[in-house]
C-alpha cells in the first residue's frame, strides 16, 4: 500500500530520549537527519547525562535539531513524555538513542496517517542489530515471531487492543508514528518507567481509532549490554525492580479498564508475574522481608506456582545461603 507524499508535508516531531550513550546517539540522530521525509523537527531530550551531549547536536549543524536537557535525572518515562509534550508536529515518533531508522521510515508511514484521519498510529516491523550495528537475522525473525508481527498482514486494524497491548506487536519506542492530538499526554507519570512505550500504545488504543501496519522492516533495534532490556533481566537487580514496579502499575490499569475486560485474565496473569519478579529483585538486594508481601499476594491469586513458592522459601533462608541461589 504506497502513497505519494504531498508537497505540503505535515510536520513530524522526532523524539530522541538519551542518557549517557554518546557513541550510539550520533548514529540515531544521523538516521533521523537522513530521512527522505524532510519536514521534521528533532528533539533530543537529555536526562541530565554526565556526558556533554550538546556537542553532538552542534556537530550536525542542522537547524531542525532542538536540544533539551533536564536539570535533574527524571527517569525514562518523564524524560520522553516531556519531549513529546513540547513537540510541535502534527505527528510524533520516538527513536531510542541506541536505535536507527531506515531512510524511508517516515516516508512509508506518515502518508498513511495523513490519508486517513481515523488512524491513530502507523507502525512497522523492525530489524534487531547487535552492539556494532550488524543485523542479526535469527534474532530479527525470533523478535517478529515473539510479538506475532509475522502473523500480521499489511493494513488497518481497528480496534487494535489485542495486537497493541496483548501481543505487543506495536513497537512504540522504535517503529511507530503517532497522531499527536489523539493521545492524552497528561495521563503519563513516572510510574510507567521503562514501560512508557506500552502505556503509550494503550492510550493510543483507547482513542478508538485504527492502526496501520507495514510489514516491511523500517527500523533497527539495538541489543547491547547497557540496554534496558538486558540490564533489567538477570544482570541488574535495581533495574529488575524498576521494570517490575512499572509492570505492576501498567497491568493494574489494564485490568481495571472496562474496555479491556475480555483480556482481564491475561492482564491479571502478567500482573501477578510482575509481583514475583519484583520480589526476586528485592531478594537479590537482600530485602527479604520487603519481598514476602509481593510473593504472598501472587500466591493468593495464582494458588500454585513453583517459581513463586521457591522465591518465598528463599525469603526465609539465611542470606549467605540464599545468595547462592539468587
Amino acid at each position: 500500500m504506497s502513497l505519494n507524499i504531498n508537497s505540503q508535508q505535515p510536520l513530524v516531531s522526532v523524539i530522541i530520549p538519551t542518557y549517557n550513550r554518546s557513541n550510539y546517539l550520533t548514529q540515531a540522530i544521523a538516521s533521523a537527519v537522513g530521512q527522505s521525509y524532510k519536514n521534521i523537527e528533532i528533539i533530543v531530550s537529555d536526562d541530565c547525562s554526565p556526558e556533554n551531549q550538546r556537542k553532538i547536536i552542534e556537530s550536525f549543524q542542522d537547524p531542525r535539531i532542538r536540544f533539551r536537557r533536564n536539570r535533574q535525572n527524571l527517569g525514562i518515562s518523564l524524560n520522553v513524555i516531556g519531549a513529546f509534550q513540547e513537540a510541535k508536529g502534527k505527528y510524533v515518533a520516538s527513536l531510542n538513542d541506541d536505535d536507527m531508522w531506515n531512510e524511508d521510515f517516515l516516508e512509508k508511514l506518515v502518508p498513511q496517517l495523513d490519508a486517513n484521519p481515523n488512524l491513530v498510529i502507523a507502525f512497522s516491523d523492525h530489524y534487531v542489530m547487535d552492539s556494532d550495528g550488524r543485523i542479526d537475522d535469527v534474532a530479527t525473525e525470533e523478535n517478529s515471531q515473539r510479538w506475532k508481527r509475522d502473523q500480521l498482514k499489511e493494513g488497518i486494524y481497528q480496534p487494535f487492543y489485542e495486537i497493541g497491548i496483548v501481543h505487543q506487536a506495536v513497537a512504540s519506542a522504535v517503529a511507530t508514528v503517532i497522531r499527536k492530538d489523539a493521545i492524552e499526554w497528561n495521563k503519563f507519570g513516572p510510574q510507567m518507567g521503562p514501560f512508557w512505550d506500552l502505556y503509550l500504545t494503550y492510550l493510543a488504543c483507547r482513542n478508538g481509532g485504527g492502526a496501520y501496519y507495514c510489514p516491511e522492516k523500517l527500523s533497527k533495534y539495538r541489543v547491547h549490554s547497557q540496554s534496558e532490556t538486558m540490564i533489567s533481566g538477570n544482570v541488574n537487580a535495581i533495574a529488575k525492580i524498576r521494570k517490575s514496579k512499572a509492570s505492576i502499575f501498567c497491568y493494574r490499569q489494564f485490568m481495571e479498564d472496562e474496555q479491556l475486560q475480555e483480556f482481564k485474565s491475561y492482564f491479571r496473569e502478567q500482573w501477578l508475574q510482575a509481583h514475583t519478579n519484583l520480589a526476586i529483585g528485592l531478594l537479590r538486594v537482600e530485602q527479604m522481608a520487603e519481598a514476602r508481601p509481593y510473593l504472598l499476594h501472587a500466591l493468593k491469586w495464582q494458588k500454585f506456582n513453583v517459581r513463586t513458592l521457591a522465591a518465598l522459601a528463599l525469603s526465609f533462608t539465611p542470606k549467605p545461603l540464599a545468595r547462592k541461589f539468587l
